[in-house]
């Protein structure tokens, strides 16, 4: 968890607990750098939607970073998220990375059968929704200096780190690591047989509500205005270091 931050996972911004299993149930699909928590809030404002956050990051500086390692306290999280996590009409979302899929395949499979059998109840009946980018270069961009900097979220910004000086090689190193990640989820796909809504981050940015209403219409579910809620605010980080590896990679491609 980060520290002085309010990332949404705290039991404060729980629902009111349930005794019964949600009656719907969504993977909100991404991978990183897509604006994908900024669309979870979004989702989890409206109050029919759930709080389709990462409720299977297990990794040590993640949010549940205390259970990676130990099946038991992972399937004791799942549980509570289901119980505490599914908004007050029935609806529970999950998001996720593959590669939070794929560790758990190797560590805890009874867990994924599990996720998997909540999350999509049945080949050709599309439960997914996922979040991508059109501007790959921008995307790339995006990892690249996260991952040099260590910053992820704009609360971070005021840690006065240094901006990471431009890298061609983090640069492919990212996309190459997206790629991967957006192929995983066209696998999977085609393995079940399913047809995710997807949504791109440009236009979430320009017309939030917009998307709010497409997932709704994608689920089946209707929004109500007096269910909305108040979670944490997502703030869109600072561009102009973004902007000035832009020019520097622009610079370096072949006119």
């Amino acid at each position: 968890m980060l520290d002085a931050i309010e990332t949404g996972y705290e039991t404060k911004f729980d629902f009111p607990p349930r005794q019964w299993l949600p009656a719907q149930a969504y993977l909100l699909a991404s991978v990183p750098r897509t604006g994908s928590t900024y669309l979870s809030h979004l989702l989890w404002r409206s109050g029919c939607l759930g709080a389709p956050l990462e409720y299977l990051n297990f990794e040590p500086a993640g949010p549940y970073g205390h259970a990676d390692g130990s099946p038991t306290a992972q399937a004791e999280l799942w549980g509570r998220a289901l119980a505490r996590r599914t908004s007050p009409n029935g609806v529970f979302g999950l998001k996720a990375f593959p590669i939070q899929l794929q560790v758990l395949q190797a560590g805890n499979p009874d867990l994924l059968t599990e996720v998997m059998r909540t999350t999509l109840p049945g080949q050709g009946r599309s439960r997914i929704v996922q979040l991508r980018r059109r501007d790959r270069t921008a995307h790339a961009i995006s990892y690249a200096r996260a991952s040099l900097s260590g910053i992820w979220r704009s609360e971070q910004e005021g840690d006065e780190r240094d901006e990471p000086e431009y890298s061609e090689r983090s640069m492919q190193e990212a996309s190459r690591i997206l790629d991967q990640a957006e192929a995983a989820w066209e696998s999977m796909y085609r393995d079940l047989d399913l047809k995710p809504l997807v949504l791109w981050y440009e236009d979430v940015r320009d017309d939030p509500g917009a998307a709010v209403t497409a997932v709704a219409a994608h689920l089946g579910v209707t929004l109500d205005e007096a269910a909305k809620i108040d979670v944490p605010e997502i703030k869109r980080q600072a561009q102009a270091g973004s902007q000035a590896w832009l020019a520097q990679h622009s610079g370096r491609q072949p006119g």
